[in-house]
């Protein structure tokens, strides 16, 4: 079944496929890199006006390298999780050092990058120098899970080496577009909630469906209203809209829980995502 499905699903990527930037013929390492890294958790809606911005600004890792990890998480604004901007910076710096300014496209390589796993070092290698490697995101392996397995979900376990070599013989010769066309189809069709099994162009050879489509354990969703993480989010939002040091007192009225709040703020420090700056004051790491 899989050489008829790579056919299935990459014709239908053809007429069916967004336009996003990061996806142009001759797009960047690097812009591929920013990208998966921004979409990480985040919606496409979200991330478009972002990745953007950025580059335009940063268009190259020297160009993001030469600026403070601080300018990195302020330009990261609201988009969630700003682990991610202060460990892009990072990377920029080590390709800078390390790789002559250039991404490098081994995905062994690419996995040594601090917060680069197994999934945005195949991507990259894979989007950006069509190497012929398993892509192996929640949407394409719930694909896999669905037409060949039967069932509504992959496991909540990272994939082991059976999975990746199962994915890995799916991929057809040369790969092409066949990765994204997958993740695409989990996107934007075979989605997590309500898919859209008539418009699906391999629903003919989907296992799940012709089960008729059992239902999965329940995902888990993660709580975000009073956990620490709303906490750092809004002190982090003090921090961003000032260019120099915020007074603790400033960060106080934030959160009325002062012992939640002083861990939360902890915890931006221990993470590198801000630093004091004196005895009563914060700012973004210089």
């Amino acid at each position: 079944m899989s050489a008829d499905f790579a056919v299935a699903v990459t014709e239908w990527y053809a007429g069916a496929k967004r336009e996003l930037p990061w996806r142009e013929p001759g797009c960047s390492a690097w812009s591929v890199l920013v990208s998966e890294f921004m979409l990480q958790q985040t919606p496409v809606k979200r991330v478009l006006p972002l990745w953007e911005e950025w580059m335009e600004r940063w268009p190259t890792p020297a160009a993001l390298a030469c600026e403070s990890p601080g300018e990195a998480i302020r330009a990261w604004g609201r988009l969630g999780y700003p682990h991610r901007a202060r460990r892009l910076h990072a990377i920029a710096r080590t390709i800078c050092a390390e790789h002559g300014g250039e991404v490098p496209l081994d995905p062994a390589v690419l996995r040594t990058l601090e917060g680069v796993g197994d999934y945005t070092a195949a991507a990259v290698a894979a989007f950006a120098g069509g190497a012929r490697v398993a892509v192996l995101d929640t949407n394409v392996r719930r694909v896999y899970a669905r037409v060949y397995d039967g069932v509504a979900n992959a496991s909540t376990s990272a994939p082991n080496l059976q999975e990746r070599a199962r994915a890995l013989d799916r991929l057809p010769d040369p790969p092409g577009d066949f990765s994204v066309a997958v993740m695409e189809l989990g996107a934007l069709i075979c989605t997590a909630r309500a898919p859209r099994c008539a418009a699906c162009p391999v629903v003919s050879r989907c296992r799940w469906v012709a089960r008729g489509m059992p239902a999965g354990q329940p995902r888990r969703t993660q709580a975000y209203a009073g956990t620490d993480r709303e906490v750092r989010g809004r002190l982090l939002a003090v921090l961003r809209a000032t260019d120099g040091c915020v007074d603790i007192g400033d960060l106080d009225v934030v959160w009325p829980d002062a012992v939640q709040r002083t861990r939360a703020l902890a915890g931006l420090v221990a993470d590198g995502l801000a630093e004091r700056a004196g005895d009563a004051s914060y700012r973004l790491p210089s």
